[in-house]
């Protein structure tokens, strides 16, 4: 039961997790705008991976694509790279733990090909929980290096400078997905353990003889113990001796004669 129970409770993590990985990738609120000393409110700008959009203060947003890949930043695309692979992992891993859930049965499944299933998913959940959180700490560290850069130029008496970003609400959710995405795919591989046979763990090894038993006899023939059966009930009821001669032999050949 604890093993099933974590298995589905993996499943239902990493679910999670996934789901925030594509909305966190599809957000456009990855940089926004820092209005701290700024005079002019009336117009506020924030950034996705996609996108970039402008509401002003009347409530009127518009947001324009990036048209060009070449004139993005090569961590900027890098980001853009992580959190697909996570997100495609994360929709595989999905699939494979919804077949390998001890809950549902197809066909002649076995355990073992159930607790490798269940395996594959968690490996799967936790590299697309490593990429959700490595891309978004990427883009944050990038947010990080520009604000400083943009404050210090500020502070020198510089004044024609570009708008200084910090941490969008995209950010968060990617933090909080991809550690829901780890979490459950570490489940998933704590559930594979219980779902392996017990005798396939510890395999009994029988050992059989290569040959059958044979007793040699070391006399010409075997000495009657005196319980043998009466020679005349093993040929049957109907067996009658021919009679012999003064001899000893019979006088004519009979099939029980022996030479």
């Amino acid at each position: 039961m604890s093993t099933t129970l974590c298995q589905v409770m993996g499943f239902l993590v990493a679910s999670l997790g996934v789901g925030g990985s594509i909305m966190a990738t599809a957000m456009d609120s990855w940089s926004t705008q820092d209005l701290y000393d700024n005079p002019v409110t009336a117009v506020f700008q924030y950034q996705g991976l996609w996108r970039s959009c402008v509401r002003q203060s009347s409530g009127f947003t518009e947001c324009r694509p990036y048209f060009t890949i070449l004139g993005l930043p090569a961590m900027f695309q890098a980001v853009r790279a992580l959190m697909i692979v996570g997100i495609v992992l994360g929709i595989l891993g999905l699939l494979v733990c919804i077949f390998a859930l001890k809950c549902i049965r197809i066909g002649t499944m076995e355990d073992t090909a159930k607790a490798n299933m269940t395996l594959t998913s968690g490996i799967m959940f936790i590299i697309a929980g490593l990429c959700a959180i490595t891309g978004v700490s990427v883009f944050a560290n990038m947010l990080v290096t520009n604000f400083w850069m943009s404050s210090t130029s500020m502070f020198q008496g510089m004044q024609n400078v570009q708008n200084r970003y910090t941490f969008g609400s995209a950010l968060f959710v990617g933090w909080v997905a991809g550690g829901l995405a780890l979490v459950g795919g570490i489940m998933m591989c704590l559930a594979c353990k219980g779902l392996v046979p017990e005798e396939s763990r510890y395999k009994a090894v029988s050992y059989n003889a290569s040959g059958r038993n044979i007793s040699y006899r070391t006399g010409p023939y075997k000495g009657g113990s005196g319980y043998e059966a009466d020679p005349k009930a093993r040929k049957g009821a109907g067996y009658e001796e021919t009679p012999r001669s003064e001899d000893g032999r019979r006088p004519y050949p009979s099939k029980y004669d022996y030479v």
